[in-house]
């Protein structure tokens, strides 16, 4: 069926569904006919063990990976095997565990980039650019959100760990997500980084549908509508942070039995 931009589509309450995903590396099975389904508008938290297949999950829904089985909707929109770009025109964005920035370039020229990519722009760079009110404008926006007003001449080679993060998140949002795939945002923040990046996140709530991977259980059960724990390639339960807390299972399989 057609598919148009999910911003612009009729949705229904699950925007997201993964109905029996299964990928294998060779003779490793890593997601195993796994069942997510990630609702319009919810933060929805994605935690595991190192090994679980987290990342793997990301990849698929993303479409680094293609699944050997199952399928994937983006609401409605069967995208098991649509392309990375595809589905980012549909309104799937993604700021990766690994920073990846234009690090010779300002905190402005590349959240400038994120906006000319969305606008379907071509890359004239900055002698134009830096006229263009289209771009410049909404750039500065998110700039201001993300808290990085009074960086944007700074390249982004010189910003602190925690800036990169507010950074990358910020050219993800530059597209005007339905959806945002945060894969460990908070990985190697220290207490203040993570405090900044938790409020950046919480702010966004209701706003942006989101799916978060991140190991911080603390950023990830104050941050999140709902939870689902996936234990070697399945997911185990999904349900509201305090019935996760509480659930034996989970415990014994991550929680460490606390």
């Amino acid at each position: 069926m057609g598919c148009s931009r999910v911003l612009e589509a009729d949705m229904t309450d699950l925007l997201l569904k993964a109905d029996g995903l299964c990928k294998h590396f060779g003779a490793l099975q890593v997601c195993n006919n796994l069942h997510l389904g990630v609702e319009k508008g919810e933060l929805h938290g994605l935690i595991g063990p190192n090994g679980a297949g987290k990342t793997t999950v990301l990849n698929l829904i993303s479409g680094l990976l293609t699944p050997d089985d199952g399928k994937l909707f983006l609401a409605g929109c069967d995208i098991s095997r649509t392309s990375v770009h595809h589905r980012a025109r549909l309104g799937l964005a993604r700021a990766f565990q690994v920073t990846s920035l234009f690090n010779s370039s300002t905190v402005l020229e590349n959240l400038s980039m994120a906006v000319q990519a969305h606008q379907g722009k071509g890359f004239h760079f900055w002698s134009n650019a830096a006229r263009d009110r289209q771009i410049l404008e909404p750039a500065s926006a998110v700039m201001e959100r993300m808290g990085l007003a009074d960086r944007g001449n700074i390249p982004a080679g010189s910003l602190s760990h925690g800036e990169r993060r507010q950074l990358e998140m910020g050219m993800a949002l530059a597209t005007q997500p339905a959806m945002l795939l945060l894969d460990e945002p908070m990985a190697g923040l220290g207490p203040g980084g993570s405090l900044k990046l938790s409020e950046l996140i919480s702010d966004l709530k209701g706003e942006i549908t989101i799916l978060l991977v991140e190991h911080d259980m603390q950023a990830v059960f104050s941050l999140a509508d709902r939870i689902s724990v996936l234990v070697q390639g399945e997911v185990v339960a999904t349900d509201t942070p305090d019935a996760i807390r509480k659930n034996k299972l989970v415990q014994e399989a991550y929680l460490g039995g606390t």
